[in-house]
């Protein structure tokens, strides 16, 4: 058995199942805050029931996320010692700040959110959950901030005593260039994630006609945030794309299944290829709209496989510097198909707004339903695009993947792990999924019962200005 890949396949499997669970929690926090702060400007009491129902399943998302992440920190130093040795320098150092800094506020101050209900002033249990949502952001930052260093490694120096990599600019690590396009890609993702969370719960009570008034308020805030998000996801993407071209050229090249330089080059719109021979069996390509996208103009050269695996050797030594490339090229449609139905739909559900909601059409409604796992779908295939395509290194022109295991640990360790770690966050995810769905089907709390009177039904519509009947 392959060690590299039972310990790559052990890290894939729990990154992902703690994947599922991140985008939401950043996204879901800050539209609750949004949602009571809305009930602090006006004081209509349907905006408290709202921030508490949504800050319920936040809840049971959020538990499921520190639970599978808390796995993630031992793997480093059980499965993957050498590349802890060689740049837990750089590497362990945002992870540090992370947990002691913004992992703390997040979870102090969800505490109080949680408990502070009735008990603090309206002002200070606001601040609470805004602190929440700014804390999880921020602990996204540091996170990337590690990643980055693996995509782009800077602020560092080779120390030929130890033989590893040492910070020397922390400044320079912080203000890594990948991480301008990486972090607005992430929060922007999850917010979108939270939008369509909510539309899709909104949009099957209101099929059901349960508590309909109170899931179209839902559901308005979940499209103008929806729509937004995924559009500025879309142009960030575009961005980042570019970035790539320019400090990860063989990964724009796998996920394009691009074997020869081209210039112009063109956009694969489905390839099939041999990869033996590392070659097209079957392409439908648009000329010029590859370098479009990687310079802004219809001219520009986008560097092939074939050549950037000779420049690789000539400067690396032999070796495969190829990525999977039917993983990344499909991993790559996968995200951003999903994002392109996302915006679709986001801009039909601001269509519907226009009209306060007054068509609506139950066959699309149904749709929204379904759209609840478009992010998730898009969120797991651009973190594969983004972890296979770097293969074969753990960090990017300095440390390989084979280079990285531990070398004490065996295959049967590693496989039965493997499986036990695969069973274990199934039955995690299993449980989630059953919590969730078990608590957005039972609707929000009677007014009555969050302990304010019931407020006069609205005559119109809700509108779309926060704080108008």
């Amino acid at each position: 058995m392959d060690l590299v890949l039972l310990a790559r396949l052990q890290f894939a499997s729990t990154t992902i199942y703690h994947f599922f669970f991140v985008p939401l929690t950043l996204g879901l926090s800050i539209l609750i805050a949004v949602m009571q702060t809305i009930y602090w400007r006006t004081g209509q009491p349907v905006y408290k029931q709202m921030a508490k129902f949504w800050g319920k399943l936040f809840l049971i998302n959020f538990a499921m996320g520190v639970v599978t992440g808390i796995v993630q920190e031992f793997q480093f130093g059980m499965n993957w010692s050498e590349y802890s040795r060689y740049v837990g320098d750089i590497f362990g150092a945002p992870l540090a700040i992370e947990a002691l800094m913004a992992f703390f506020i997040e979870s102090t101050f969800l505490g109080v959110w949680i408990f502070g209900w009735d008990r603090l002033s309206k002002g200070v249990h606001l601040a609470s959950i805004w602190l929440v949502a700014i804390a999880a952001n921020i602990s996204a930052l540091w996170i990337l901030i590690a990643n980055s260093f693996m995509q782009q490694p800077v602020g560092f120096e080779l120390n030929p005593v130890t033989g590893r990599a040492e910070m020397v600019d922390f400044l320079a690590l912080i203000l890594n260039p990948n991480i301008w396009v990486q972090y607005p890609h992430v929060v922007l993702a999850g917010l979108s994630t939270g939008a369509f969370f909510i539309m899709g719960i909104s949009a099957l009570h209101i099929l059901r006609k349960s508590n309909v008034d109170f899931f179209k308020r839902s559901f308005q805030i979940g499209a103008v945030f929806g729509f937004v998000s995924i559009l500025l996801v879309a142009l960030n993407g575009h961005s980042q794309a570019q970035h790539m071209v320019e400090i990860q050229p063989m990964k724009m090249a796998a996920a394009e299944a691009l074997w020869q330089d081209e210039d112009p080059a063109s956009f694969s719109i489905l390839t099939i290829g041999d990869l033996t021979q590392r070659r097209d069996v079957f392409s439908i390509r648009l000329p010029r709209l590859l370098s479009l996208l990687s310079y802004n103009q219809l001219d520009g050269e986008v560097r092939g496989i074939h050549s950037l695996q000779a420049e690789y050797e000539e400067t690396y030594g032999p070796g495969n510097y190829i990525p999977p490339v039917a993983i990344t090229y499909w991993s790559f449609r996968a995200m951003v198909g999903a994002g392109f139905v996302m915006l679709a739909l986001g801009a039909y559900a601001l269509y519907m707004l226009l009209g306060n909601m007054q068509d609506i059409s139950p066959r699309m409604m149904r749709l929204f339903v379904w759209a609840i796992f478009l992010p998730y779908i898009a969120n797991s295939t651009g973190w594969l695009l983004a972890e296979v395509g770097r293969a074969p290194w753990a960090v990017q022109g300095l440390l390989l993947i084979e280079d990285s295991i531990s070398p004490n640990v065996g295959a049967g360790a590693l496989l039965t792990s493997l499986i036990g770690y695969v069973l274990l966050y199934g039955v995690l995810l299993v449980a989630d999924v059953y919590l969730l769905r078990k608590y957005a089907l039972a609707g929000p709390q009677p007014i009555e019962e969050e302990g304010v009177a019931k407020s006069p039904q609205p005559q119109a519509e809700p509108s779309l200005v926060a704080g108008q009947n």
